[in-house]
């Protein structure tokens, strides 16, 4: 089995690079219409993958910043596929200075942000309000890496600081099965389902504790999940 989920997962990855470079592509050809063709690369990675979603809870229309767990490439194809909205994804610069495949942050005008620069929250702030005032969601994982699934990591400041200073109404969500079926870090995979649970939003102007208590709040709904 183990040799199975090798094969498997090495077919994945192949074929996950293949298709993102050809959304890329597209992306950049067809600029108005990024939002529809990332759903549809998702519906295709579910196929190609072998994996399905299943949806708890609703996402709120008054969102306006989406934070979740973070455990596999997984996560962001499950909600690029089921997410109503366009999401705008915040990510390390890193990704944006991989070769080629780097071009998945500025093709759909997604923010990156460099963590050894204190100037980039100013920009990451900048160009979030511009991506609200065009009708997307932010999204983000504030664990800043991949976890094992079984916990949330510390979460790092950018989203508090991001929520407080733009008024965003913030939506935690819990991902549940997405290292399972795909290992980032292995490159182990297997088919099964991904859970995406919608908590309740938040309005961080009620309560100075928000971040503190959205935290414990998705701690514990994780660790619930993972018991059941």
């Amino acid at each position: 089995m183990k040799i199975l989920a090798k094969i498997r997962g090495f077919y994945v990855m192949i074929e996950f690079v293949i298709t993102v470079l050809m959304i890329i592509i597209l992306m950049y050809a067809f600029r108005n219409h990024t939002h529809a063709i990332r759903r549809t690369w998702g519906r295709l990675q579910t196929f190609l993958m072998g994996f399905s979603i299943k949806q708890i809870g609703e996402a709120s229309p008054l969102t306006t910043l989406l934070v979740m767990n973070h455990q596999s490439l997984v996560d962001i194809v499950a909600l690029e596929t089921i997410y109503p909205k366009n999401l705008c994804w915040i990510a390390k610069k890193e990704i944006e200075d991989i070769p080629l495949f780097g071009h998945i942050i500025p093709a759909p005008r997604m923010i990156s942000i460099d963590r050894s620069d204190k100037r980039s929250i100013i920009k990451m702030i900048k160009e979030g309000k511009e991506r609200i005032s065009e009708g997307r969601v932010l999204a983000m994982f504030p664990e800043g890496t991949r976890g094992h699934g079984d916990k949330l990591l510390k979460f790092q400041s950018g989203a508090k600081v991001l929520a407080e200073k733009l008024d965003l109404i913030v939506q935690p969500t819990i991902i549940v099965g997405a290292r399972h079926i795909l290992d980032s870090k292995s490159i182990d995979a297997h088919g099964g389902e991904v859970k995406v649970i919608y908590l309740d939003p938040i309005n961080p102007k009620e309560d100075e504790q928000w971040f503190e208590k959205m935290y414990h709040a998705m701690e514990e709904r994780l660790a619930l999940e993972l018991a059941s």
